[in-house]
C-alpha cells in the first residue's frame, strides 16, 4: 500500500513539473517580450535584405514587414477567441 501511494506522489510530481512547463511554454508564446524580440530580428533581417539589393530608404521600408507580423499578432487573440467561441457552438 506505501509503495502505491508512493508512486503516485511520484506521477503526481511528475504531472506537476509538466504543468509547469506547459506553463512556461504558453507564457513565452504570449508575452509581449517575444514579440518585439522577433519584430526586431525581422527589422534586422529586412534591413539587411533591402540594402543588399539596393533599395532607397531601406531603414523606413524594413518597418513594412516587421509592423505586418507585430499588428497580426496583436489581432490573433481576439480572432483566437472568436474561433474558439465559434468552434465549441458548431460541436
Amino acid at each position: 500500500m506505501e509503495e502505491k501511494i508512493k508512486n503516485l506522489e511520484n506521477e503526481i510530481e511528475i504531472i506537476k513539473q509538466r504543468n509547469a512547463k506547459v506553463e512556461a511554454d504558453k507564457a513565452w508564446e504570449v508575452s509581449y517580450f517575444r514579440v518585439f524580440l522577433i519584430s526586431a530580428v525581422i527589422y534586422i533581417v529586412a534591413v539587411k535584405f533591402l540594402y543588399f539589393i539596393g533599395t532607397e530608404n531601406y531603414f523606413l521600408n524594413a518597418l513594412v514587414p516587421t509592423m505586418g507580423y507585430f499588428l497580426s499578432v496583436q489581432s490573433l487573440p481576439f480572432i483566437k477567441k472568436w474561433w474558439i467561441k465559434n468552434f465549441i457552438k458548431n460541436k
